[in-house]
This record gives structure tokens, sequence and C-alpha cells, in this order.
């Protein structure tokens, strides 16, 4: 239904040598979490973290949110045209 790039984060991931991910999904995605978190982590050997906080898009970072992390990822929909 949506393209979420998987192949692109892998990449990213990958270019900046990241160990620790983090990734962060708005809740209509989060059903998908575990799919995501073991293909990336498959495809990419870093370990893969999910955020379960809110997320109203990926400017909303929370303040309390954790800084030990490699990468952040913010995942976000819009239609594609």
């Amino acid at each position: 239904m949506y393209d979420l790039e998987l192949e692109k984060v892998i990449k990213e991931i990958k270019k900046n040598k990241a160990r620790k991910v983090v990734i962060q999904l708005p809740d209509g995605l989060k059903p998908k979490a575990t799919e995501i978190k073991e293909k990336l982590e498959k495809k990419s050997n870093a370990e893969v973290f999910i955020w379960l906080g809110s997320n109203f898009g990926s400017c909303d970072i929370p303040k309390n949110f954790p800084k030990d992390f490699d990468l952040t990822v913010s995942f976000g929909h819009s239609v594609s045209v």
C-alpha cells in the first residue's frame, strides 16, 4: 500500500555504519513494525529498535528521545502522484 523505501533506509544504515538504529512510525504503520524491523536487521546487520511513542509526523521527535542510537529513521506518509 505504501512504498516505505526500505532499500534506501538500508543504504543509509550501511553508509553511516550504524550499529544501533531506532525507527519511528506513525500509528497506521505500527502494525507492520516487526516486519519492518526484521527486514532492516536482516539486510543491514544493524540492531533495530522500534520507538512506540506517539508520532504525528517525521518532525515529531520527542524531547526525551534517547540519544544513544547511531541513526534515527522517522517514517511518514503521503499520497504518491
